[in-house]
């Protein structure tokens, strides 16, 4: 398979493509008056639900930039799951916002390592 690649301002546009999406569709389902997604399985019935990390499983874009944005945040909810075992919802909706001000900042100049280091150091 050929690889394809993009750089700067295309890659980031396209991975936040893919983390809006998947974050849109978990976060429907936040707080107590929260909605159910309904997923397509391929081989089986439907499956209504209103868990973000089994939402979160569930989807995969076409576009492989914008489905790495979506793993970005399906792994987010993986560990938020793993770990807290609830709050899956939350940790998706927090990791879109900083993401979405995270591209913000390195689009206007900021230094990308920064925001790495700061993550790190406050977890």
């Amino acid at each position: 398979m050929v690889k394809q690649l993009k750089f700067s301002e295309d890659a980031r546009q396209a991975m936040l493509r893919g983390v809006d999406q998947l974050a849109n569709a978990v976060k429907v389902t936040i707080g107590p008056k929260g909605r159910n997604v309904v997923l397509d399985k391929e081989f089986t019935a439907p499956l209504i639900t209103n868990d973000g990390v089994t939402i979160a499983k569930e989807i995969e874009l076409e576009d492989p930039y914008e489905n790495m944005g979506a793993k970005l945040v399906q792994e987010v909810a993986n560990k938020t799951n793993e770990i807290a075992g609830d709050g899956t919802t939350t940790a998706t909706v927090l990791a879109q916002a900083m993401i979405q001000e995270g591209l913000k900042n390195v689009t206007s100049g900021a230094n990308p390592s920064w925001f790495t280091t700061r993550y790190r150091q406050s977890s």
